[in-house]
């Protein structure tokens, strides 16, 4: 992204240690089993992950083997020469891709009664295991858990289960995850994003809801349950949701190097997304309005549902061209996309015709 500089950059992968590469850089470790190159450019950025990348994992965790303060220095620098080079092949790219495996299904929130059939006939049927979590609408008592329950019994679900918790040690143990390993799909509900972030970021469970997908199941989730699930958490921020760039940043990456908010045209918020992207402008924004979803297979997506979803990604683009319009420069530029609609991530165009 362009807020990353090949200078100062940290890279982390699986274990508990950090050491130092140069006076700008660092190799860490961290128990998540994933790549991440997180900027000191500027404090407030978000860490950018590359997922699943094995080869650079082993080769990274063997260059962190290299630092013994008891052998010769042949082995210091020839674990800087390595580590450069990982670093140099590990920096991310400007493109936005989905899941390699399984499927997300991304909602603004609102009246949804519409979309439970399309959830069911993607994760098997009405019988198929949902676990639930509403930790974003703050810490809630074990006997509401079935008033979130049937939010999705009443759609006619015969098997859902609800997992919560706001302290991230007891979202680190395998009981608490448990659910997640034999679930089909997980819901995330409502609330405020950053909730869900101090919760489970960097945990066994956010490392169980990549597994759930790995193994071809379904994450979805409404309102703060959509905007958790891009690399980019818009409306972050602990003090109040209209501030763009907060105080949290960083969402789960399902979808890599987006930015998704939610109830977009129901609440006038189609200009708010010009705030991330004038600091992020690598960023790609898209907006859902209420009561309608995007799918996200591979790196495309389809909308459905009742309305609009809006595109932010330096283009405009219009069925009946563009050629004699008079639009704006490219970086307030937007447009919508109607249900039946694909796009494809990774090329940042929408797809034509079926």
């Amino acid at each position: 992204m362009a807020h990353l500089s090949p200078t100062k950059i940290d890279v982390k992968v699986a274990g508990d240690l950090r050491v130092p590469i140069t006076p700008h850089l660092s190799v860490g470790a961290q128990s998540d089993n994933r790549l991440r190159v997180v900027s000191f450019v500027d404090l407030r950025s978000p860490a950018i992950l590359l997922e699943n990348n094995r080869f650079l994992q082993v080769l990274l965790q063997r260059c962190v083997r290299l630092i013994d303060p008891q052998e010769p220095p042949f082995s210091m620098i020839r674990f800087l020469l390595i580590s450069h080079f990982l670093i140099l092949t590990a920096l991310p790219s400007t493109q936005s891709t989905g899941p390699e495996k399984g499927t997300l299904m991304i909602v603004s929130g609102g009246a949804m009664p519409h979309l439970a059939e399309p959830f069911f006939e993607l994760i098997g049927g009405k019988d198929a295991p949902i676990v639930f979590i509403p930790t974003a609408s703050g810490d809630v008592p074990p006997e509401r858990y079935h008033e979130y329950a049937t939010r999705w019994t009443e759609q006619g679900a015969t098997n859902v289960i609800v997992i919560h918790t706001t302290d991230p040690a007891i979202a680190n143990t395998e009981a608490f995850v448990k659910p997640i390993r034999e679930a089909k799909a997980v819901w995330f509900g409502g609330g405020r994003q950053w909730r869900l972030v101090d919760a489970y970021k960097g945990t066994l469970t956010e490392r169980a809801l990549w597994d759930l997908l790995d193994r071809g199941g379904v994450i979805g989730g409404s309102s703060a349950g959509a905007t958790i699930q891009g690399s980019y958490l818009a409306r972050g921020d602990t003090r109040n949701n209209q501030i763009m760039t907060g105080d949290h940043e960083e969402g789960f990456g399902f979808v890599k190097n987006i930015a998704i908010d939610q109830h977009h045209l129901a609440r006038n918020r189609h200009f708010d997304m010009f705030a991330i992207r004038s600091k992020y402008p690598d960023l790609l924004g898209i907006g859902i309005d209420e009561g309608t979803a995007v799918i996200v297979r591979g790196n495309q997506f389809e909308v459905i549902g009742n309305g609009y979803v809006t595109i932010y990604d330096d283009t405009f683009w219009s069925s009946e061209g563009s050629s004699l319009k008079s639009l704006p420069p490219k970086e307030f530029l937007f447009y919508f996309l109607k249900p039946g609609d694909r796009y494809d991530l990774e090329n940042r165009t929408v797809i034509q015709g079926r």
